[in-house]
């Protein structure tokens, strides 16, 4: 009897190290720009595998592996039929912003863990699809916010919580580029088949999320939007590639007004193209206090000038800044983070639960520029 007590402890130990040791396969899907960051952070992990790759071009797939020096990659022409002959523990979803909510649905029902590039999705409807099937799956799923890895936007929120703003009322989103629709990349961005949403999808989704985490993601409850493409749609904004304006299809500007829960109204803006060098900071206003946010043009990462907290004290009105850290690596540690809560069973960053409030306001914005009225927001249930 003792012997075979022994040999079942022996074997648990054994299955416990195949667990420990075992890399961590990782797929990815879409080999454009954004996948090089994700091969070049997985790279540095001992722990991760990088086995499969599916792009739409043919040989494109390859010749991304073979440029970042990443051999014995088995690649495909689609991600279900990399899904279909994989094991895989993560797949990283790099595609355009039209097929990240199939792509996610896809790689969810064949039971595997998804690290998701921003934004969630184009519509509502189909983030509460992938979230449906993430809650039928049992999986993982996470959407690809790098700054909430930095140090300094975290402080944000540890501000808010601190109750040193007092009750938060007011939030304004800022920053924008003056010139940079992303044709750089191509056309997938601009046109309405592949991008879907311009700058408020892009880059709008980056300062939604820094400021609505900070206060907790209230839910939204109304919306008025406004949309343009008056430069997207200019023959002259793309010197050598006049048959851009033809292709674009989708916002260069949008601005939003949102009621959220709790009493609190977001003012919202972003762009790609405008004749100015910014929307202006980033503010939180509350009854004790204001917190002011340094300009940037996308708000994907850090931002290099110190927060600034405007208080009155004593019956004199004060200012102070809080310095800034540094961040180390904020995209290693956003696909880390995601690493360790698959290996761990862990908890993700960033929730999908959250994001699909993110989502909801830009859906909104959307449906209430074709409106041409305030809309409410109604999230399904899932």
């Amino acid at each position: 009897m003792a012997d075979i007590l022994n040999r079942i402890e022996s074997i648990i130990e054994e299955k416990k190290e195949d667990k420990t040791d075992r890399k961590i396969r990782v797929g990815i899907i879409g080999t454009g720009w954004i996948a090089e960051s994700h091969i070049y952070e997985y790279k540095q992990m001992p722990d991760v595998e990088v086995v499969a790759g599916a792009d739409l071009i043919p040989g494109k797939a390859e010749t991304f592996f073979k440029d970042n020096e990443v051999e014995n990659v088995r690649c495909y022409l689609s991600g279900h039929e990399m899904l279909e002959n994989e094991q895989l523990d993560i797949v990283s979803i790099c595609t355009y912003n039209a097929q990240h909510a199939p792509c996610a649905i896809d790689a969810l029902k064949h039971g595997v863990n998804v690290m998701l590039e921003k934004p969630f999705t184009v519509t509502l409807d189909e983030a509460v699809e992938v979230m449906k099937a993430e809650k039928e799956s049992g999986k993982l799923l996470t959407i690809g916010y790098q700054p909430r890895m930095s140090v300094n936007m975290q402080m944000i929120k540890k501000i808010v919580e601190s109750g040193e703003l007092g009750k938060v009322y007011y939030l304004q989103a800022g920053g924008g580029r003056r010139r940079g629709i992303p044709t750089p990349y191509g056309t997938s961005f601009i046109e309405k088949s592949t991008g879907g949403i311009g700058a408020v999808g892009d880059i709008g989704t980056y300062s939604l999320d820094m400021l609505l985490n900070a206060v907790g993601y209230p839910k939204p409850l109304t919306v008025t939007g406004y949309m343009s493409d008056f430069f997207g749609k200019d023959p002259a904004y793309y010197p050598g590639h006049p048959e851009y304006a033809e292709k674009f299809g989708v916002d260069d500007f949008s601005a939003g007004f949102i009621r959220l829960e709790g009493g609190i109204m977001l003012d919202f803006r972003i762009s790609w193209a405008m004749n100015m060098d910014t929307c202006g900071d980033a503010l939180i206003l509350g009854t004790k206090g204001g917190l002011r946010i340094p300009s940037t043009d996308c708000w994907n990462g850090e931002f290099d000038k110190p927060l600034t907290i405007y208080k009155e004290v004593a019956g004199k009105q004060i200012s102070y800044q809080i310095p800034l850290e540094k961040s180390g690596d904020i995209f290693f540690k956003k696909l880390r983070s995601f690493v360790d809560a698959v290996k761990n069973g862990g908890k993700v960053s960033v929730p999908s639960s959250q994001i699909l409030y993110n989502q909801a306001i830009i859906d909104g914005i959307v449906k209430s520029n074709e409106a041409g009225h305030e809309i409410n927001i109604v999230i399904p249930e899932i």
